[in-house]
């Protein structure tokens, strides 16, 4: 029976000639004997054609969704690859323990992170998911499975971190968790008025903030360009007795699929301008818990449904900050110039802590990201003008986030591309893959 899974940017539309659902990672279907090329997807978060095979076959993971072992003394946790983070902390917060690294939703499979090498608000004391993965198992299209880490297969271990679920299926993994005290946040938001006062924070709090992020209102030009409200705290190290009983997250469904009329330049800046105002004080403080701290979009249901039917991009680079942010505000001013911005924009410093993964995204200095509705040409054409941007400081784009990115500007952003490709299984590809390596006509 034929099914059709989509990513979360609702672009590229793709058909699978067929879906197989696994149910037990012991009762692995032939994968040499399927006739077309296969692509593991977990829950389906990647923004582009990542995790998407078009004319070819899904493997859903999202039914290898199991605990193997949990080691509370330790914070060790094996699991298999379709347990989702949000089915993990269910078990862990409550014994005192958090993910070591999380991204921005928590509805991702521990598969997909390792895939993807996600980051989060502590990347530069942190570094990437990967960096955390003690070992996990894969299973190669020939049959044979390889117990990877960093002492063992360790090149294969390397190229699976990141590897985008190109390398074979990860059947499960084992990770290292950080002790909490508390399942809260000691949390606080500055509102800052340019880019120069961001990068102030970013430096100050960087030392002694294990988790920074920031909103920044991608339409402001003038004296407000650049402004934004910065995000910054801690794990709470009260004692449980002082904290309120947390209450169960609400998740509201986003109601339709809005017309393709309703983000234009008019409406987001009005976005923008409410959501920095949304805040009165300079500066406020407060005990947060982790679900809204670290995952605020998590309470709208299908929030992707907000730039309708035509989808959206989102647009993540990484550049280096060595000219005191010059490529950042490059960007900015071309997005500001445009348009075309969004009310869903991070900016964020990254540190040193350096990825294991061969294709791994995250490197030293500042990523931005940005939503864009569906324009067709247009929105392409502004792509392209970010890209020369990011090239021009040796920065990267990342592929997890991609629909739009072209074979040249993939190869800029990973020079291991062609190591990379030793390890890739045969049987194993994805729409974004075919892409990036389609040569020029």
């Amino acid at each position: 029976m034929k099914q059709h899974y989509k990513s979360w940017g609702l672009y590229p539309p793709a058909k699978h000639k067929n879906v197989i659902k696994l149910h037990w990672i012991s009762d692995i279907p032939d994968l040499s004997r399927i006739e077309t090329l296969v692509l593991p997807y977990g829950l389906g978060r990647s923004y582009g054609d990542n995790c998407l095979n078009n004319d070819n076959t899904l493997l859903d993971t999202s039914g290898i969704s199991r605990f193997i072992e949990f080691d509370k003394k330790s914070g060790i946790i094996k699991c298999e690859a379709g347990v989702s983070f949000a089915k993990i902390l269910k078990v862990i917060v409550p014994n005192g323990w958090f993910f070591p690294v999380t991204p921005g939703t928590k509805f991702v499979t521990v598969g997909g992170a390792i895939a993807n090498d996600v980051h989060g608000k502590n990347h530069h004391t942190a570094g990437t998911f990967g960096k955390h993965i003690i070992s996990f198992e894969l299973l190669k299209s020939s049959g044979k499975k390889y117990i990877c880490s960093a002492t063992k297969n360790t090149e294969l271990y390397k190229a699976t971190i990141g590897g985008m679920g190109l390398t074979g299926l990860i059947l499960w993994a084992q990770f290292k968790l950080k002790p909490i005290n508390n399942a809260y946040i000691d949390a606080e938001t500055i509102k800052f008025k340019n880019l120069d006062e961001f990068f102030e924070l970013s430096e100050k709090s960087s030392k002694e903030y294990e988790y920074i992020v920031s909103w920044i209102d991608c339409t402001s030009r003038g004296k407000n360009f650049g402004r934004g409200l910065f995000f910054r705290g801690n794990h709470s190290s009260l004692d449980k007795s002082e904290l309120p009983q947390p209450k169960p997250p609400k998740r509201l469904p986003f109601p339709f699929t809005a017309p393709a009329f309703l983000l234009n330049r008019f409406t987001l800046k009005i976005a923008n301008a409410v959501i920095y105002r949304s805040q009165l004080k300079k500066h406020t403080k407060g005990i947060k818990h982790y679900d809204p701290f670290f995952y605020p979009l998590d309470s709208i249901l299908n929030w992707n449904r907000m730039y309708g039917k035509r989808g959206f991009f989102q647009y993540q680079c990484v550049v280096p900050y060595t000219d005191g942010g010059t490529a950042i505000r490059q960007i900015l001013e071309c997005i500001s110039k445009s348009g075309k911005g969004s009310f869903l924009a991070v900016l964020k410093t990254m540190g040193s802590v350096s990825s294991p993964g061969i294709l791994s995204f995250p490197r030293e200095g500042v990523t931005l990201a940005l939503d864009f509705a569906n324009h067709g040409e247009k929105t392409r054409k502004l792509f392209a003008d970010l890209d020369e941007i990011v090239k021009s400081v040796g920065g990267a784009l990342y592929p997890c986030k991609d629909a739009c990115m072209s074979p040249e500007m993939f190869r800029f952003s990973y020079a291991e591309w062609k190591n990379f490709n030793k390890y890739i299984d045969p049987k194993f590809s994805s729409s974004l893959w075919r892409r990036v390596n389609k040569e020029k006509e």
